[in-house]
């Protein structure tokens, strides 16, 4: 494996958060897989198409960033990809249960592949994807949540 991270995520849409792990993803790997997931089940607001074109536009200024969609498990796509390590964002410690869980069993799925935890910059704590759709489903300016072509795409939808 080389050095090379991946972040996954829905990204159903991406937000100021989202974007701010992967800078600092970024920062440290000089290869960053963006992976979204398809999730069909989560009945996301954009589709994978739009939501990979979506991130691609709004990470287009961050050097080493690779944009690609996974279906199944992460450990495996990773492995596909080449990645080493696994980069999950911490909103709060809320998040943290869920997330080492999930570290430990992708851990005993591929031994080889790391987790790393990065909290996102205090401003972003408090923003996910929910809050934002919900925001912009009831007229709401979500200018300050999510980066400007996510903004627009969420215009376009809800008007």
């Amino acid at each position: 494996m080389n050095q090379a991270a991946i972040c996954a995520g829905t990204y159903d849409p991406l937000t100021m958060g989202h974007l701010d792990v992967i800078e600092r993803a970024a920062r440290i790997f000089p290869r960053v897989v963006v992976a979204v997931a398809t999730n069909p089940g989560k009945n996301p607001l954009f589709n994978l198409e739009e939501r990979i074109r979506l991130v691609r536009e709004s990470t287009a200024h961050i050097e080493g960033i690779e944009v690609d969609s996974f279906d199944g498990l992460l450990v495996d796509f990773a492995q596909s990809k080449g990645v080493g390590v696994i980069v999950r964002g911490l909103r709060a410690f809320s998040d943290f249960e869920y997330e080492f869980q999930m570290a430990l069993t992708n851990r005993k799925l591929r031994e080889a592949i790391e987790t790393i935890f990065l909290m996102p910059k205090q401003d972003y704590s408090y923003v996910s994807s929910s809050n934002v759709r919900e925001v912009a489903a009831l007229g709401g300016d979500t200018t300050q949540f999510v980066p400007s072509p996510v903004q627009q795409a969420l215009r376009a939808r809800f008007g």
